[in-house]
């Protein structure tokens, strides 16, 4: 059978706890030339589509000589599919019980799925991610205030002044696994604490169909008797009226008791116009923290750490140039880290160089259309009001010679030009002047705060 030999290859690739925890319960069937796959949850979907996906493909098609064409992977919603509680990852949710979950394997499933409750139900849903610990999570300058607050969260739960702690930014950075870090460092600390993790999307989900259903007392109750209430893109609450008064009164709920709320969002909370003010206002009680793109060195620690985890040999040298290519986010580091592992193993080389430009080639185009020396010099000079001759010339009056070593320090971090090709675009400067503009802006971005933002809005302008 096709999937029985691409598990096989599949446990020689990964390590074993990855393979045991999110490969090995998946079901799969052959459907003319599409391999589709069945995970139990959104979330197993999303981490197997973000992780492992495309080397499943590379696989599939492979060990089937070209009758396979394309692999899916979808939630599995069939009687009975419910995996057990031995092949399920680390449960995270004891908000319901005075112990972690457990799902009952499938015989001892009852035949009715109207008679489960909304506390069953929200069991098999909520799911931290194991490997969201603070142990794996990289600390840069750019969210190095947002982890260590959320450390400080756990010695001082439900304490005014971080309760609730806002989290905000970009998608991909790293929220989510602080937020989720908090809640397994909890639970191993204090095992019977009640724990629940839910996006804003799967909370009307479940308010909807306590609706459907008669079960709205219990629906509040189960979410007003928490420890730990997490809920992850808050802003996606907009316009759903019903649920965003009923997420008001849970939240004035936990707050009264002392109970700690994390919630993460796009965007800081006075942005968030489209919500009830009165919401808006009480996400301003507590503490509210951005989580900025990683730069540069951390982008090089995160994937050197996520190498070593997944047991991957990544040169420095590879890891560099990765980081140089993938700006935005950690999701897409992951995402540029897998495909070159995936590459890798298909050809039976070890990743170099070659193989690291032949995996990012898309990368590469779609980077040389979109973010250079001199798109960043025009944005630099736009956003300073200073004429792009001033930039690039020789004078140096503070008024051009801050806009310029900032505008040398943005092409290090994003195009991954050498310090010479900089120097050159600069109006032919030497590659020591460069460097010690970068230095420059490196030492301004710590102890100079209107400095720091302005670099902070050109990063979000030129990534945008």
């Amino acid at each position: 059978m096709l999937w029985t030999d691409c598990l096989t290859r599949l446990r020689q690739e990964l390590s074993d706890n990855v393979y045991a925890m999110w490969i090995r319960p998946l079901v799969a069937e052959e459907i003319d030339n599409t391999l589709k796959l069945y995970a139990p949850n959104p979330y197993w979907t999303r981490y197997i589509q973000e992780h492992h996906l495309e080397l499943i493909s590379i696989l599939a098609e492979q060990l089937s000589e070209g009758r396979v064409k394309k692999v899916e992977i979808m939630v599995d919603s069939r009687p009975g599919a419910i995996l057990s509680a031995a092949e399920q990852p680390a449960t995270t949710t004891s908000a319901l019980s005075s112990t972690p979950a457990n799902i009952a394997p499938p015989k001892a499933r009852k035949e009715s799925k109207d008679v489960e409750s909304v506390a069953t139900k929200n069991s098999k849903k909520r799911q931290l991610n194991p490997l969201f610990t603070f142990a794996l999570f990289v600390e840069g300058r750019s969210n190095q205030m947002a982890a260590e607050t959320s450390r400080k969260v756990l010695t001082q739960l439900g304490e005014p002044q971080h309760n609730p702690l806002f989290l905000y930014g970009p998608t991909g950075l790293g929220k989510t696994h602080l937020m989720q870090a908090v809640g397994n460092a909890l639970l191993q600390a204090k095992p019977n604490a009640r724990v629940m993790y839910m996006t804003a999307e799967s909370f009307v989900q479940d308010f909807v169909s306590s609706l459907q259903k008669g079960k709205v007392e219990e629906f509040k109750k189960n979410c007003r008797s928490l420890d730990l209430l997490l809920v992850d893109d808050i802003h996606l609450l907009a316009g759903k009226e019903a649920s965003l008064v009923e997420f008001f009164y849970t939240f004035n709920a936990l707050l009264d008791e002392s109970k700690q709320i994390i919630l993460t969002s796009d965007r800081y909370p006075k942005e968030l116009t489209e919500l009830d003010p009165r919401l808006v206002s009480r996400f301003s009680w507590g503490l509210s923290v951005g989580v900025e793109p990683p730069d540069l060195e951390t982008r090089i620690e995160i994937l050197l750490k996520k190498a070593e985890s997944n047991q991957i040999d990544l040169p420095r040298n590879c890891a560099l140039f990765i980081a140089q290519q993938v700006v935005a986010n950690v999701r897409e580091l992951e995402g540029a880290l897998n495909k070159v592992v995936a590459i890798s193993r298909f050809k039976g080389a070890a990743i170099d160089l070659d193989v690291v430009r032949e995996s990012l080639k898309d990368v590469l185009a779609i980077r040389a259309r979109t973010i250079s020396t001199e798109n960043i010099q025009r944005v630099v000079s736009e956003y300073f009001r200073i004429p792009l001759k001033e930039l690039v010339g020789p004078k140096r009056t503070r008024i051009y010679a801050r806009p310029r070593q900032m505008a040398m320090g943005l092409s290090r971090e994003l195009t991954g030009d050498s310090f010479p090709e900089i120097g050159m675009a600069f109006g032919g400067r030497d590659h020591s002047t460069v460097m010690h503009a970068c230095d420059k802006v490196q030492s301004l971005c710590e102890e100079d705060p209107i400095f720091n933002e302005d670099y902070k809005n050109l990063m979000r302008l030129l990534q945008s």
